[in-house]
């Protein structure tokens, strides 16, 4: 038999911002002059430092004089829910007071922040973005409005855990980067195993951070960037990886709602392949003891988030013992995970936050754990 072929290496795709911001250039150049309608918009990413071909699917002007384009999201060989989903980027000349040279709005399927006054929920790179490549486009003495409209965003966003992390009505203009990590695509294991490996030779101990929240919070608490390991779905492999590795101890560092599923035994953590949160919340509350109507109510709730809320309203004391009931488990069931699998011993410690990316429980493991690895 000849040799197998080797695994092609999962395919990155880009962000949101990225294909709101093509079709905003777009839409301006077609503002600027109707007979320029470009096929395909070169953008420079910012991060990375590197340029990408993003297709317009269609432009068009509109009534009140503005001008739409529209571009379709591609993440990547990634399980991403937003693939395919349009983007109408809107763009009209600004009114004589705007001050700012870019003005961005956030339409229709763009979420809206809670917390923030209900502001759109547009960040940091996005915003930079849609600046660093509309001024230079923009005629002396003009100023831009842009709105970005996702037609689908609000029915996606109700599939997502956006809502946990206080975003309504809409998806998020999300992201650090221009390019979209497959961190859901099975070749990214590989390529996620492959890091484990090069952190493993330097250091001892390591955090798994759960997404992009996990890797931020990471930073803020002070943890050592090289023992940081951000981590896709596939957390059951990646402990195995580092019990066969020989590390000492790993810190689970994740959003609960997320993180709470080891607790029930779940290792793939993407919800496409398992889900369960609000079970093994209410499992949890009755094993610690929480009065079975407040059981039931948790069992009921939309989210883990807000059935963590109802058991802070019933009994802050009696939340906190459930939590370290759930962070201890978390750490059992993944030792024995590891040892199951590789019959070696990991020590797995486990810190858990909400969406504020307040630290809810840690356990005494992942307390010892977190010492270990804090910058000198």
């Amino acid at each position: 038999m000849g040799e197998a072929s080797p695994v092609a290496a999962p395919r990155s795709g880009y962000t949101l911002p990225v294909f709101a911001c093509a079709g905003a250039v777009a839409a301006l150049r077609y503002l600027i002059d109707a007979g320029d309608a470009p096929q395909t918009v070169t953008l420079d990413l910012l991060n990375p430092p590197q340029r990408a071909d993003i297709p317009i699917a269609q432009r068009a002007p509109l009534p009140d004089g503005s001008v739409l384009a529209m571009t379709h999201s591609d993440p990547g060989d990634n399980l991403d829910l937003t693939r395919h989903t349009p983007l109408w980027s809107v763009v009209a000349w600004g009114h004589d007071d705007q001050e700012e040279p870019i003005h961005l709005e956030g339409g229709e399927g763009i979420g809206r922040q809670v917390d923030h006054d209900h502001a759109p929920a547009i960040y940091r790179y996005a915003r930079e973005l849609m600046v660093h490549t509309l001024k230079p486009l923009l005629p002396e003495g003009k100023t831009l409005q842009v709105t970005i409209i996702l037609p689908e965003g609000r029915a996606l966003g109700d599939r997502t855990s956006n809502a946990a992390f206080g975003v309504v009505d809409g998806l998020s203009l999300l992201g650090t980067s221009g390019l979209s990590a497959p961190l859901s695509a099975p070749g990214q294991l590989d390529q996620s195993r492959e890091m484990l490996r090069t952190k493993a030779v330097e250091q001892n101990h390591l955090v798994f951070c759960l997404g992009e929240n996990g890797l931020d919070l990471a930073v803020k608490l002070g943890i050592n960037p090289d023992c940081r390991v951000k981590t896709a779905n596939w957390l059951g492999p990646m402990l195995v990886e580092a019990g066969l590795l020989g590390v000492s101890g790993v810190l689970l560092l994740g959003y609960h709602g997320k993180l709470i599923k080891v607790a029930g035994g779940i290792f793939h953590t993407h919800h496409h392949v398992a889900d369960g949160r609000q079970e093994i919340l209410a499992a949890c509350c009755a094993a610690t003891g929480v009065p079975l109507l407040v059981v039931q109510t948790v069992l009921q709730a939309e989210t883990v988030e807000a059935g963590l809320g109802l058991l802070r309203q019933h009994d802050e004391a009696i939340a906190r013992q459930v939590y370290q009931g759930i962070v201890e488990r978390i750490d059992q069931r993944a030792a024995a995970y590891v040892h199951a699998h590789t019959g070696q011993a990991l020590t797995v410690g486990s810190m858990v936050f909400d969406r504020q990316r307040q630290i809810v429980a840690t356990s005494d493991r992942g307390q010892a754990l977190f010492d270990q690895v804090l910058v000198d």
